[in-house]
């Protein structure tokens, strides 16, 4: 697993390069600041939904300060996935850097 910015995070998704984003973050978590292209799956519920991803698309995970997302990750690269990417900082880095009026939370 490689870190990845937000910046090049974001020039990816928005040249359309073949790359996925999931968000591990929980429900109440996404009511507050979420990114469209995500798929959203909670971290607690990641072991038990692996057959919704693609195991060789590249894919990037994101959390809210980049911990549960390396778990994620971790748990992923157990299972057979590639190339992944953990969003360094997670949506509240995003928050910062790429949709500068997205909300944050603590």
């Amino acid at each position: 697993m490689l870190d990845i910015s937000c910046a090049e995070l974001a020039s990816r998704l928005d040249a359309n390069a073949p790359i996925a984003l999931l968000d591990v973050r929980e429900d109440w978590e996404l009511e507050i600041c979420a990114i469209d292209q995500a798929l959203h799956i909670p971290l607690s519920q990641l072991s038990g939904r692996l057959d919704e991803l693609e195991p060789d698309m590249p894919l990037a995970i994101i959390c809210h300060h980049g911990v549960r997302s390396r778990h994620a990750g971790l748990l992923l690269e157990d299972h057979g996935f590639k190339e992944l990417f953990n969003v360094r900082g997670g949506i509240d880095a995003w928050a910062l850097e790429v949709e500068r009026d997205m909300s944050r939370y603590d």
